[in-house]
């Protein structure tokens, strides 16, 4: 059963406006960018996944902040296990009424007859790109500097399409189906990203050396859809030096458009580079509908020992969720959190142990707090 946060609705309605920013000197006002449409500041319901292990952590971040920011949001919350067999209806339901989601990590076991409800969300919601931003963040030390990639994944068929049997026993069969639309699709969404966003490279990374046909196809309907975007540098590159080229040199890559499998693995190669998938947001959009998400692996979902010692990491689902209020039409209340969760990163004194510190996610929260405008 959801859980409305009516109290925190009623709060939202009846608190004044944040004060404007001030910039420069005194009596410095912000320049007007953007009109909103009447309507616009109607508060919006998101459904709220918490999801297992540390979810509830990181997504009990992300309410906090949203409350004392006054984000025009409210959230219906729904409990979902990875070891559920299915969905519940409820939740499809909610996120198609609601048109978003936020959602911690839901944990997939291992082999047996479970199937991944992370998969079932994307196949029913048809959210068929999966975006991950990986980029340095100032005071985070890493190997590699300059790097600003996005990872835009083909998120409902390939390898993933879950068509596996048993031939005969002993022997099993798992079936990688690629289908032109589902490949136009991406690319155009790729490229379209890339259009406006000022990026300036499409890079797409296959395997048509080895899967000419599947593979083939994918690159087919890349270089199609490259055509018709001439300001856009477009290249091709085979997974396996993709990989090389990433860990040697990634500032030469810019937006990639991949397969399902490959920009999973690209995805969290990419983000472990740029500074760990604890701060890495990303989410997976559809026509219609869009769930975000900490970007790349949530692997430590289920870590008893961050659980325990409540030391989760609640970056990469914080600026998940900048991304979510930039979607809603709330830019000023996104560029906020992003700036307030930027000068916590660049501080350096609050940070879990991903990031090298030994903060826990309160206090981690509560340092994000205080540097809100």
């Amino acid at each position: 059963m959801a859980r409305r946060s009516a109290p925190f609705l009623r709060r939202i309605l009846s608190s004044p406006a944040p004060a404007p920013a001030h910039h420069g000197g005194a009596g410095a006002r912000r320049t007007v960018t953007y009109m909103p449409r009447p309507g616009d500041g109607n508060p919006r319901a998101v459904t709220l996944i918490p999801g297992d292990g540390i979810g509830p952590l990181v997504t009990g971040a992300v309410q906090q902040v949203m409350e004392v920011m006054h984000a025009p949001v409210y959230f219906e919350t729904y409990e979902v296990r990875g070891d559920m067999p299915t969905v519940p209806p409820a939740v499809i339901e909610s996120i198609r009424r609601n048109k978003v989601c936020l959602k911690g990590g839901l944990a997939t076991p291992v082999g047996g007859g479970v199937s991944s409800l992370n998969m079932q969300l994307r196949k029913e919601l048809d959210l068929y790109a999966s975006l991950v931003n990986c980029s340095n963040f100032p005071g985070l030390p890493t190997r590699h500097q300059d790097v600003d990639i996005v990872v835009i994944r083909e998120n409902t068929e390939g390898e993933y399409s879950g068509l596996e049997h048993e031939v005969v026993p002993g022997v099993v069969e798992s079936l990688k189906v690629i289908t032109k639309f589902c490949s136009e699709r991406i690319a155009k969404y790729a490229f379209e990203y890339a259009y406006l966003n000022n990026r300036k490279k499409v890079t797409a990374v296959h395997k048509a050396n080895i899967m000419k046909l599947a593979d083939g196809l994918f690159l087919e309907s890349c270089r199609e859809v490259a055509s018709k975007y001439p300001g856009i540098q477009y290249n091709e590159i085979i997974v396996d030096n993709c990989c090389m080229q990433l860990v040697a040199k990634p500032e030469q890559f810019d937006v990639m458009v991949t397969p399902n499998l490959y920009g999973n693995l690209v995805a969290n190669t990419a983000a472990g580079i740029a500074g760990g998938t604890g701060v890495m947001p990303g989410g997976n959009v559809g026509q219609d509908h869009a769930v975000f998400e900490q970007g790349a692996s949530a692997g430590n979902v289920g870590n008893e020992n961050i659980l325990e010692q409540k030391k989760a990491n609640p970056i990469a689902l914080l600026l998940s969720s900048a991304m979510m209020l930039r979607h809603l039409q709330f830019p000023s209340f996104a560029d906020r959190l992003e700036t307030a969760v930027k000068r916590v990163i660049a501080e350096g004194k609050y940070r879990t142990k991903d990031l090298g510190g030994t903060s826990t996610t309160q206090e981690v929260t509560d340092a994000v707090i205080a540097n809100l405008d």
